[in-house]
């Protein structure tokens, strides 16, 4: 093992690995639970992004909120070079901005609202003060009724709208405050007649999927046609991820979560345009509804927030990051942490230590298996339910699941089975799609026209990863005829010696 030591501003950060820059470098993880981080001006450096990697970084998450296209095209450069040296598979999330709802300027330095005063919302874009100020977002006014509320700068000043019109909103400052230029605006109450993609989105969209990302993330979901919108565009380039930001979005999480490959729960928002208390009860729910739909699930905002200043956490974030790993999230999420603080390899390697003494606590494994869903329906269901049956009740060292679409490998995972999943596939894309998925360890591999091929690379990849030894078995699941993706439907107990394989299948 070799140390980095890393310097950011005036502190020192060091992390211990193996030698980045060598073929077949052991990236085996310690933990199930994925770590998404994001990149920023603090992680840019292609120094920085390896040992993010090396400190736990499974997936890397590109805000397209900030950075040119260039910036951007080179971060994504970085990271494969950084994936072909390791020899393992790293997810990319291209996160898209969405509609941006923002107040005009005002005369001077910002006005402070008291509460009770009258404040108005119009189209008028001259300055505002302290009785008004331009929304330039007519669609906005077409929405609203009376009694709605709009939250400015993050929900720090309330607004209840008294009466409105085409053009206008007259409010009343519920809660007060300082109001300055262009703060964010959010509107909790109505179903916005917005469409989720902007055109500087679009324009993104097809940027990051000629580039070649992994995850697209889609910001400001309402509905699932926000998702089968973006799904046309994408034209399968991307794996398709929907951030459950809105009270819209909540309300038709099951419709949203259909037409979606994955989820994000993006409490930052959520905690504006909802009561904070109402958060947690609804991470739990839709991280357990996106298990039970066997779809990968990320937790994310401000889990770390104080080591953007901080080497150390709070007690209270290490909580909250250890509380998603117990509802059983399939990765926990770095924003500024990562992308913009003086810690960002203390910050990962923060996650992935809080997440392996979880992982270790019987109660995990407790709360884990009693949530395990019983709703079975498909062949593949049960394929992948009996694997891990028989992983846990006998000696078997790893599953091996054998997927073209990444099907297979998202039922196993579902299952939270005890032993390591190992994901074989002949498909790049797949396998770094597969990087946000609970417990799955990728490897690209050759394809293979019969089962016993696969059994024999199973075995070998099994061997060559350190997840058996010679005397081990493991469990094989594929689909027969190969090359067809969703038709799992066969399953092997095998040993790990290739001549016992040869000997019981000589064909």
């Amino acid at each position: 093992m070799g140390a980095l030591g890393h310097r950011i501003g005036d502190v020192i950060v060091n992390i211990r690995f193996g030698d980045i820059g060598h073929e077949g470098t052991d990236m085996r993880r310690l933990r199930n639970v994925k770590i998404v981080a994001t990149l920023g001006p603090a992680s840019e450096t292609r120094e920085v992004i390896a040992a993010l990697h090396n400190a736990g970084a499974d997936v890397f998450r590109l805000n397209m909120s900030h950075g040119s296209h260039d910036e951007i095209r080179e971060k994504h450069r970085i990271i494969r070079e950084i994936e072909k040296e390791t020899g393992g598979a790293i997810g990319i999330l291209a996160d898209l901005q969405g509609p941006k709802l923002r107040v005009g300027v005002f005369e001077g330095d910002g006005p402070t609202l008291e509460e009770g005063a009258t404040f108005r919302l119009d189209l008028d874009e001259a300055p505002g003060d302290v009785n008004r100020v331009c929304l330039p977002h007519p669609e906005i006014f077409a929405a609203l009724e009376a009694g709605a509320s709009l939250l400015v700068n993050d929900g720090k000043i309330r607004l209840k709208v008294r009466d409105c019109g085409p053009d206008f909103a007259n409010c009343e400052v519920v809660t007060g405050g300082v109001i300055s230029n262009r703060k964010g605006v959010n509107v909790p109450d109505v179903l916005l007649p917005l469409a989720a993609l902007s055109e500087k989105d679009r324009a993104d969209l097809e940027f990051v999927c000629e580039l070649g990302v992994d995850w697209l993330a889609l910001s400001f979901v309402q509905r699932p046609e926000d998702v089968t919108e973006a799904r046309d565009l994408v034209k399968g380039r991307a794996a398709i991820l929907s951030k459950i930001e809105k009270p819209a979005a909540v309300e038709r999480f099951e419709a949203i979560l259909e037409v979606s490959d994955g989820i994000m729960v993006a409490r930052g928002d959520l905690g504006v345009e909802l009561p904070v208390q109402n958060v947690p009860p609804i991470q739990k729910r839709l991280v357990r509804k996106c298990r039970a739909a066997a779809k990968p699930v990320i937790v994310a905002t401000q889990m770390l927030e104080s080591m953007i200043e901080s080497p150390m956490p709070t007690r209270a974030e290490v909580s909250d990051v250890a509380t998603a790993i117990y509802e059983g999230a399939d990765a926990v999420m770095l924003s500024a942490e990562s992308a913009a603080g003086d810690y960002p390899l203390e910050a990962v390697a923060t996650m992935d230590n809080v997440a392996q003494e979880v992982e270790a606590d019987p109660t995990y494994t407790q709360i884990i298996e009693s949530s395990r869903t019983a709703e079975r329906t498909t062949v593949a269901d049960g394929i992948v339910a009996a694997a891990r049956e028989i992983a846990e009740t006998t000696d078997i060292k790893a599953i091996c699941c054998f997927t073209q679409s990444g099907t297979t490998a998202l039922l196993t995972a579902r299952e939270r089975p005890r032993v390591p999943i190992i994901a074989l596939s002949p498909l790049v894309n797949t396998a770094r799609r597969l990087a946000l998925s609970w417990g799955t360890n990728c490897i690209i591999t050759d394809g293979h026209d019969r089962f016993k091929l696969a059994v024999l690379s199973a075995a070998r990849s099994a061997l060559s990863e350190g997840y058996a030894g010679p005397e081990d078995h493991i469990v094989v699941t594929a689909g027969v005829p190969f090359n067809v993706p969703g038709s799992t439907n066969i399953l092997r107990v095998a040993p790990c010696d290739e001549r016992l394989i040869y000997a019981s299948d000589p064909e």
